[in-house]
């Protein structure tokens, strides 16, 4: 069968207010969600949603439904990204995160990386000041402080560049996001990768809160309380890119083999921080275990904080990462002290 995923970039120009789009037809905002991130594969859903956000974008379903496109991975070198939640080249990121759990030091070091591969980087100024900005600066290329000079500085790089773009959720909420877009579209701007965070944090209460996405990055307050960065929730992050053509044919299900250990690790953890090891049944210590030191694994030194961490930054190509999983799922490592798992490279 050939691949099928769902034209996002599509459904953002003509359905920009999604949310309640959806909610006037009967769709749930979480399931249009899924669709998109590839969450739930197009084979997997009903007749009726498909066409019904046919209905919506005024379009048809061959418009809607793309066949035998891969989504084109953007490796980041960073394990949880490239492992739960790959970057979609050309596609929409949304960052979902509370102030304080890393979301731009995240971004910081996006840019940073994808810098050194030749991406040129784009930030656009909400209209609202916010001191923590400050540290970003550094490492865009271009800093617009509206949506016409953000348009006017992308267009000049050129159609051939590989172009990463960030914006607050203000610009969504606006409108001018979407418009902007449809701007990229009209001007065949394939590989803009836009980056969307919400620097309020009110996009955690949020459904759809930045609309159709490619890649959704759900930040976990847990993992940042106990300094475990990137802060990134391995079970809600998601990316078409799981869903289209796999750089690995083994990414998928070590991805999903990874989510299962850590979602029965976190439905333990709780039991233990509760009541003590001894709490859970002998024959789920091993999955205890192994959880620990996979989250412990996933934790990664950042160069953009080697300032204030004093700890080297390090890059992990995808295919280590996978191998590296693959061996603490299989108990490779169990007899490993925790501690020298955790802000490692790779093994």
């Amino acid at each position: 069968m050939d691949n099928l995923r769902l034209n996002v970039s599509l459904l953002r120009r003509r359905v920009p207010n999604l949310t309640s789009a959806a909610k006037s037809i009967g769709l749930r905002p979480a399931t249009v969600s899924n669709l998109c991130t590839g969450k739930i594969p197009i084979e997997r859903a009903e007749v009726k949603t498909l066409v019904a956000l046919a209905s919506l974008a005024q379009c048809s379903l061959d418009e809607l439904i793309l066949r035998g496109e891969s989504v084109e991975m953007i490796e980041t070198k960073i394990k949880a990204l490239d492992l739960f939640a790959p970057i979609a080249k050309g596609g929409t990121v949304g960052l979902v995160a509370r102030p304080g759990m890393g979301q731009l030091v995240l971004l910081g070091e996006l840019f940073y990386r994808l810098k050194q591969h030749g991406y040129s980087t784009v930030l656009l100024k909400p209209e609202e000041d916010y001191p923590e900005l400050a540290d970003m600066l550094e490492f865009a290329d271009v800093i617009a402080d509206s949506i016409e000079k953000a348009y006017k500085e992308i267009t000049a790089l050129g159609v051939s560049k590989d172009i990463l773009y960030a914006a607050d959720r203000s610009y969504v909420l606006t409108g001018e996001i979407f418009k902007l877009q449809d701007l990229f579209h009209q001007a065949n701007l394939q590989s803009v990768t836009t980056f969307l965070l919400d620097l309020k944090g009110a996009a955690v209460d949020e459904e759809l809160p930045y609309g159709p996405l490619e890649t959704l990055l759900y930040f976990d307050a847990d993992l940042a309380a106990r300094h475990n960065f990137p802060a990134i929730n391995p079970i809600y992050s998601t990316s078409s890119v799981l869903e289209g053509a796999y750089l690995d044919q083994n990414h998928h299900f070590t991805q999903q083999r990874a989510q299962k250990l850590l979602r029965r690790y976190r439905e333990l953890r709780s039991l233990v921080t509760a009541r003590g090891l001894d709490a859970i049944p002998s024959v789920e210590k091993e999955t205890y275990h192994r959880g620990e030191r996979l989250e412990a694994y996933l934790t990664q030194p950042f160069y953009v904080a080697e300032a204030y961490t004093g700890v080297k930054g390090e890059s992990v190509d995808l295919n280590t990462t996978l191998h590296d999983v693959r061996k603490i799922l299989d108990g490779g490592v169990d007899a490993q002290d925790l501690k020298s798992l955790t802000y490692i490279g790779k093994l």
